[in-house]
Protein backbone atom coordinates (compact mmCIF):
# COMPACT_ATOMS: atom_id res chain seq x y z
CA UNK A 1 0.00 0.00 0.00
CA UNK A 2 2.87 2.40 0.74
CA UNK A 3 5.28 1.27 -1.97
CA UNK A 4 7.34 4.20 -3.22
CA UNK A 5 6.48 6.34 -0.20
CA UNK A 6 8.79 7.41 2.64
CA UNK A 7 7.98 7.40 6.34
CA UNK A 8 10.01 9.27 8.94
CA UNK A 9 9.47 7.92 12.46
CA UNK A 10 11.08 9.78 15.35
CA UNK A 11 12.21 7.74 18.33
CA UNK A 12 12.19 4.58 16.22
CA UNK A 13 15.19 2.64 17.54
CA UNK A 14 13.00 0.84 20.08
CA UNK A 15 9.52 0.52 21.56
CA UNK A 16 6.49 2.10 19.92
CA UNK A 17 8.51 3.89 17.20
CA UNK A 18 10.23 0.71 16.07
CA UNK A 19 6.94 -1.21 16.07
CA UNK A 20 5.34 1.44 13.86
CA UNK A 21 8.36 1.63 11.54
CA UNK A 22 8.27 -2.15 11.03
CA UNK A 23 4.53 -2.17 10.22
CA UNK A 24 4.95 0.70 7.72
CA UNK A 25 7.91 -1.12 6.15
CA UNK A 26 5.70 -4.20 5.72
CA UNK A 27 3.48 -1.98 3.56
CA UNK A 28 6.47 -1.04 1.38
CA UNK A 29 7.43 2.35 2.84
CA UNK A 30 11.08 3.35 2.93
CA UNK A 31 11.97 4.40 6.48
CA UNK A 32 14.00 7.22 7.97
CA UNK A 33 14.83 6.20 11.53
CA UNK A 34 15.71 8.46 14.43
CA UNK A 35 16.57 7.78 18.04
CA UNK A 36 19.39 6.71 20.33
CA UNK A 37 20.94 3.46 21.54
CA UNK A 38 21.41 0.49 19.24
CA UNK A 39 20.75 1.44 15.61
CA UNK A 40 22.03 -1.48 13.55
CA UNK A 41 19.74 -4.11 15.11
CA UNK A 42 16.50 -2.16 14.58
CA UNK A 43 17.71 -1.04 11.14
CA UNK A 44 18.17 -4.67 10.08
CA UNK A 45 14.75 -5.55 11.50
CA UNK A 46 13.13 -2.91 9.28
CA UNK A 47 15.28 -3.62 6.20
CA UNK A 48 14.26 -7.30 6.38
CA UNK A 49 10.98 -6.23 4.77
CA UNK A 50 12.74 -5.25 1.55
CA UNK A 51 12.70 -1.48 1.95
CA UNK A 52 15.44 1.15 2.12
CA UNK A 53 16.30 2.36 5.61
CA UNK A 54 18.28 5.45 6.59
CA UNK A 55 19.11 6.77 10.05
CA UNK A 56 19.52 10.31 11.35
CA UNK A 57 20.49 10.89 14.97
CA UNK A 58 18.92 14.32 15.43
CA UNK A 59 18.50 15.44 19.03
CA UNK A 60 14.76 16.15 19.04
CA UNK A 61 15.18 18.98 21.54
CA UNK A 62 17.22 20.99 19.02
CA UNK A 63 15.32 22.68 16.11
CA UNK A 64 18.50 23.01 13.99
CA UNK A 65 19.13 19.26 14.18
CA UNK A 66 15.47 18.56 13.33
CA UNK A 67 15.81 20.79 10.25
CA UNK A 68 18.95 18.89 9.26
CA UNK A 69 17.08 15.58 9.63
CA UNK A 70 14.23 16.77 7.40
CA UNK A 71 16.75 17.96 4.78
CA UNK A 72 18.49 14.58 5.07
CA UNK A 73 15.19 12.77 4.39
CA UNK A 74 14.52 15.00 1.39
CA UNK A 75 18.02 14.37 0.06
CA UNK A 76 17.70 10.60 0.39
CA UNK A 77 14.10 10.09 -0.71
CA UNK A 78 12.78 13.40 -2.07
CA UNK A 79 10.64 14.15 0.97
CA UNK A 80 8.52 12.68 3.74
CA UNK A 81 5.11 11.23 2.84
CA UNK A 82 4.30 9.79 6.27
CA UNK A 83 5.48 11.64 9.38
CA UNK A 84 5.21 9.83 12.70
CA UNK A 85 6.04 12.02 15.69
CA UNK A 86 6.81 9.51 18.41
CA UNK A 87 9.95 10.67 20.27
CA UNK A 88 9.31 11.18 23.96
CA UNK A 89 10.83 11.26 27.44
CA UNK A 90 9.28 11.18 30.91
CA UNK A 91 9.89 12.47 34.42
CA UNK A 92 7.66 11.85 37.42
CA UNK A 93 7.52 14.41 40.22
CA UNK A 94 4.97 16.68 41.96
CA UNK A 95 4.73 20.14 40.39
CA UNK A 96 6.38 21.94 43.30
CA UNK A 97 9.39 19.62 43.10
CA UNK A 98 9.51 19.29 39.30
CA UNK A 99 13.00 20.27 38.02
CA UNK A 100 12.60 23.15 35.59
CA UNK A 101 15.21 21.72 33.23
CA UNK A 102 13.21 18.45 33.02
CA UNK A 103 10.05 20.42 32.23
CA UNK A 104 11.86 22.24 29.42
CA UNK A 105 13.32 19.02 28.01
CA UNK A 106 9.98 17.16 28.04
CA UNK A 107 8.13 20.04 26.35
CA UNK A 108 10.91 20.35 23.76
CA UNK A 109 11.10 16.65 22.87
CA UNK A 110 7.48 15.57 23.38
CA UNK A 111 5.75 18.61 21.88
CA UNK A 112 7.93 21.24 20.19
CA UNK A 113 9.75 18.64 18.07
CA UNK A 114 6.41 17.62 16.51
CA UNK A 115 5.73 21.25 15.59
CA UNK A 116 9.12 21.53 13.88
CA UNK A 117 8.85 18.27 11.90
CA UNK A 118 5.27 19.08 10.90
CA UNK A 119 6.00 22.59 9.66
CA UNK A 120 8.87 21.25 7.58
CA UNK A 121 6.94 18.25 6.20
CA UNK A 122 3.75 20.05 5.14
CA UNK A 123 5.09 21.88 2.03
CA UNK A 124 6.17 18.59 0.38
CA UNK A 125 2.89 16.90 1.33
CA UNK A 126 0.88 19.82 -0.05
CA UNK A 127 2.85 19.68 -3.28
CA UNK A 128 1.98 16.00 -3.75
CA UNK A 129 -1.53 16.48 -2.33
CA UNK A 130 -1.00 13.38 -0.20
CA UNK A 131 0.48 12.96 3.22
CA UNK A 132 -0.09 11.49 6.64
CA UNK A 133 0.88 13.18 9.91
CA UNK A 134 0.52 10.71 12.77
CA UNK A 135 1.26 12.01 16.25
CA UNK A 136 1.79 9.55 19.06
CA UNK A 137 0.02 11.18 21.98
CA UNK A 138 -1.10 9.10 24.96
CA UNK A 139 -4.06 8.39 27.19
CA UNK A 140 -2.37 11.29 29.00
CA UNK A 141 -3.30 13.47 26.03
CA UNK A 142 -6.94 12.96 27.04
CA UNK A 143 -6.81 12.58 30.84
CA UNK A 144 -4.26 13.38 33.54
CA UNK A 145 -2.29 11.58 36.23
CA UNK A 146 -0.64 13.12 39.26
CA UNK A 147 3.12 13.82 39.19
CA UNK A 148 3.30 13.90 35.38
CA UNK A 149 2.68 17.60 34.74
CA UNK A 150 5.11 18.08 31.85
CA UNK A 151 4.21 14.82 30.10
CA UNK A 152 0.45 15.43 30.42
CA UNK A 153 0.83 19.05 29.27
CA UNK A 154 2.92 17.97 26.26
CA UNK A 155 0.55 15.16 25.26
CA UNK A 156 -2.53 17.39 25.58
CA UNK A 157 -0.58 19.85 23.42
CA UNK A 158 0.09 17.15 20.81
CA UNK A 159 -3.66 16.44 20.56
CA UNK A 160 -4.30 20.16 20.09
CA UNK A 161 -1.56 20.51 17.48
CA UNK A 162 -3.04 17.53 15.62
CA UNK A 163 -6.46 19.18 15.46
CA UNK A 164 -5.05 22.47 14.18
CA UNK A 165 -3.00 20.72 11.48
CA UNK A 166 -6.06 18.71 10.44
CA UNK A 167 -8.16 21.87 10.08
CA UNK A 168 -5.49 23.74 8.12
CA UNK A 169 -5.11 20.75 5.75
CA UNK A 170 -8.80 19.80 5.60
CA UNK A 171 -9.28 20.53 1.90
CA UNK A 172 -6.11 18.72 0.85
CA UNK A 173 -5.09 15.07 0.59
CA UNK A 174 -3.01 15.47 3.74
CA UNK A 175 -4.43 14.25 7.05
CA UNK A 176 -3.33 14.65 10.66
CA UNK A 177 -4.39 12.32 13.46
CA UNK A 178 -3.16 11.24 16.88
CA UNK A 179 -2.89 7.82 18.48
CA UNK A 180 -3.39 7.74 22.26
CA UNK A 181 -1.95 4.53 23.73
CA UNK A 182 -2.44 3.40 27.29
CA UNK A 183 0.34 1.37 28.89
CA UNK A 184 2.77 -0.05 26.34
CA UNK A 185 5.64 -2.12 27.66
CA UNK A 186 8.43 0.11 26.34
CA UNK A 187 11.78 0.83 28.06
CA UNK A 188 10.19 4.05 29.40
CA UNK A 189 7.34 2.15 31.09
CA UNK A 190 9.61 -0.69 32.24
CA UNK A 191 11.67 1.91 34.11
CA UNK A 192 8.52 3.14 35.88
CA UNK A 193 7.69 -0.45 36.87
CA UNK A 194 11.23 -1.11 38.11
CA UNK A 195 11.25 2.16 40.08
CA UNK A 196 7.92 1.28 41.64
CA UNK A 197 9.11 -2.21 42.60
CA UNK A 198 12.20 -0.73 44.26
CA UNK A 199 10.28 2.06 46.00
CA UNK A 200 7.55 -0.22 47.38
CA UNK A 201 9.89 -3.20 47.94
CA UNK A 202 7.73 -5.53 45.87
CA UNK A 203 8.45 -7.84 42.94
CA UNK A 204 8.51 -6.53 39.35
CA UNK A 205 5.56 -8.84 38.61
CA UNK A 206 3.52 -7.31 41.44
CA UNK A 207 4.50 -3.78 40.39
CA UNK A 208 3.39 -4.56 36.82
CA UNK A 209 0.03 -5.88 38.04
CA UNK A 210 -0.55 -2.82 40.24
CA UNK A 211 0.36 -0.44 37.40
CA UNK A 212 -2.21 -2.02 35.06
CA UNK A 213 -4.91 -2.29 37.74
CA UNK A 214 -4.71 1.43 38.48
CA UNK A 215 -5.60 2.61 34.99
CA UNK A 216 -6.23 -0.10 32.41
CA UNK A 217 -9.44 -2.17 32.82
CA UNK A 218 -8.28 -4.74 30.26
CA UNK A 219 -5.22 -5.51 32.46
CA UNK A 220 -3.27 -5.84 29.21
CA UNK A 221 -0.48 -3.82 27.66
CA UNK A 222 -1.07 -2.41 24.19
CA UNK A 223 1.68 -3.66 21.86
CA UNK A 224 3.86 -1.62 19.49
CA UNK A 225 2.61 -3.90 16.69
CA UNK A 226 -1.01 -2.94 17.42
CA UNK A 227 -0.10 0.75 17.31
CA UNK A 228 1.73 0.11 14.04
CA UNK A 229 -1.50 -1.39 12.70
CA UNK A 230 -3.37 1.78 13.64
CA UNK A 231 -0.75 3.87 11.85
CA UNK A 232 -1.15 1.68 8.74
CA UNK A 233 -4.91 2.24 8.89
CA UNK A 234 -4.41 6.02 9.01
CA UNK A 235 -2.33 5.67 5.83
CA UNK A 236 -5.03 3.68 4.03
CA UNK A 237 -7.70 5.03 1.65
CA UNK A 238 -10.29 4.08 4.32
CA UNK A 239 -8.86 6.90 6.46
CA UNK A 240 -8.81 9.58 3.73
CA UNK A 241 -11.47 11.55 5.61
CA UNK A 242 -10.39 10.73 9.16
CA UNK A 243 -9.02 14.08 10.28
CA UNK A 244 -8.02 15.55 13.62
CA UNK A 245 -8.90 12.48 15.66
CA UNK A 246 -7.29 11.31 18.90
CA UNK A 247 -7.80 7.54 18.78
CA UNK A 248 -7.28 5.74 22.06
CA UNK A 249 -5.82 2.25 22.29
CA UNK A 250 -5.83 2.05 26.05
CA UNK A 251 -7.73 -1.00 27.27
CA UNK A 252 -10.62 1.15 28.46
CA UNK A 253 -8.51 3.64 30.43
CA UNK A 254 -10.24 6.76 29.07
CA UNK A 255 -13.68 5.10 28.96
CA UNK A 256 -13.92 5.28 32.77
Amino acid sequence: MLKGKTALVTGSTSGIGLGIAVELAKQGAHIVMNGFGDVEGPKAQIAAHGVKVEYHGADMSKPAEIEDMMKFAAGKFGGVDVLVNNAGIQHVSPIEDFPTERWDAIIAINLSSAFHTTRLAIPFMRQKNWGRIINIASAHGLVASASKSAYVAAKHGIVGLTKVAALELATTGVTANAICPGWVLTPLVQKQIDDRAAREKISVEQATKELLQEKEPSLQFTTPEQLGGMAVFFCSPAADNVRGQAWASDGGWTAQ
